[in-house]
């Protein structure tokens, strides 16, 4: 695991234990990556409820409550799954926050209109979730790897702005 990685997550850590919430993911193309870098820290189930490794369309349905109707109009590949993943896992998980992850790594199911790279990124809680599109394509590991960690720092970055002790 990277060192910037390692980093992130003992401040998210630091973050969440002191003001007492609770993280939980909801990852596909990430595969687990995001969950493995929270609980890499000791003391990681004080306040990781755990994650949803939501690889098909079947399991964003039926245990994260993201709409059939929205993946089959704009694919799972869009920033309105990847909101709802982080609100099912929110709710499926009954944690503060969570972080999401719906993309396409590589090297292919790219598209056209969702090209190799596009990575959305979801994170934050039932009422206020954000987001962040990657949309470079620097090989499977590198996509994986650089989403992984900027889904890390966005939230923690959120994580300063709503807690004052961050």
């Amino acid at each position: 695991m990277e060192f910037e990685t390692k980093v992130l997550s003992r401040q998210i850590q630091e973050a969440l234990y002191h003001n007492q919430e609770t993280l939980g993911t909801a990852e596909s193309c990430t595969g687990g990556r995001i969950a493995e870098a929270v609980i890499s820290m000791p003391g990681a189930s004080n306040y990781f409820k755990g994650g949803v490794i939501a690889y098909t369309n079947e399991v964003k349905e039926n245990i994260l409550g993201v709409s059939h109707q929205l993946l089959e109009e704009q694919t799972a590949v869009c920033e309105d799954v990847a909101k709802q993943m982080v609100a099912g896992a929110c709710q499926a998980l009954r944690c503060t926050y969570a972080i999401a992850t719906t993309g396409v790594a590589g090297p292919t199911g790219g598209t056209s209109e969702t090209p190799v790279g596009t990575i959305w990124i979801a994170y934050g809680c039932q009422d206020d979730i954000r987001t962040c599109k990657l949309a470079e394509d620097f090989g499977r590991d590198l996509n994986l790897a650089k989403a992984t960690n900027k889904a890390l720092c966005l939230f923690l970055d959120y994580l300063k702005e709503k807690i004052s002790s961050v």
